[in-house]
């Protein structure tokens, strides 16, 4: 079986994915990285649910409540290289990647339906967190497959990257035009709870704020860094 690029983006084995929550979410991407050849186990506490997985998909299947760290310790959770919480509770899918986070797991994605708990999962520091009307299973793939960053397949090419980075507290009290954009990037504006403020307004920066930034994939981490405050000269 051939290797290939995945998580971190370097050359590596096929994965081994845990999905908690046996939803259609879940059976989708399960079937993706079946397809794919990686070793799946999902998750699912529904006794009907699992057993219909258990029949159409070749994976391990676990009837019981994800939220429990010893149902993910019976998933091997210390071997998994990623999480993929999708039931349809999102303050479960953010107890699921607490978890995982504890056990070191090297990727976690979360769904969320509310964008209240979109905004308290990344403010949390969760890096994917995913919401059903805005994406697909196949981009929950993409992310697995060490892509950061929502794809607009259907706008841009090549590796120019459309993400988002919360604000955090050293870069708070700053207008937006004080952080230099690494290489080619450019800040298209920010949320702030429901509103947007363009580029051109140049808002002072307020911990929490969401900021929509176009870039290409190499610059991502550095950028994440910057909004941090854990870099003040990148390299461009």
């Amino acid at each position: 079986m051939g290797r290939r690029t995945g998580l971190s983006g370097e050359d590596e084995r096929n994965m081994r994915v845990i999905i908690v929550g046996g939803g259609p979410l879940g059976v989708s991407l399960a079937h993706i990285l079946v397809r794919d050849r990686h070793e799946v186990i999902i998750v699912e506490k529904d006794p009907e649910k699992a057993r219909e997985i258990a029949e159409t998909l070749d994976c391990t299947v676990i009837q019981a409540e994800g939220t429990r760290p010893d149902i993910l310790e019976k998933a091997e959770i210390t071997k998994a290289d990623a999480v993929v919480a999708v039931t349809t509770y999102d303050q479960d899918n953010i107890i699921v990647g607490l978890i995982a986070r504890t056990f070191s797991v090297r990727e976690i994605i979360i769904r969320t339906d509310d964008a209240r708990f979109l905004t308290v999962a990344k403010q949390l520091g969760f890096r994917h967190v995913v919401n059903p009307p805005q994406t697909t299973s196949a981009i929950i793939s993409d992310v697995l497959r060490g892509v950061d960053t929502i794809e607009l397949s259907t706008l841009v090419r090549g590796d120019v990257r459309f993400m988002t980075v919360i604000v955090g507290e050293k870069q708070a009290g700053k207008r937006l035009t004080d952080l230099e954009p690494p290489g080619k990037t450019e800040y298209i504006g920010l949320y702030r709870g429901e509103t947007f403020h363009f580029r051109g307004e140049n808002p002072v920066l307020k911990t929490g704020d969401e900021v929509l930034v176009i870039t290409t994939e190499e610059k991502v981490e550095q950028i994440a860094r910057l909004f941090q405050g854990e870099e003040s000269n990148l390299p461009v």
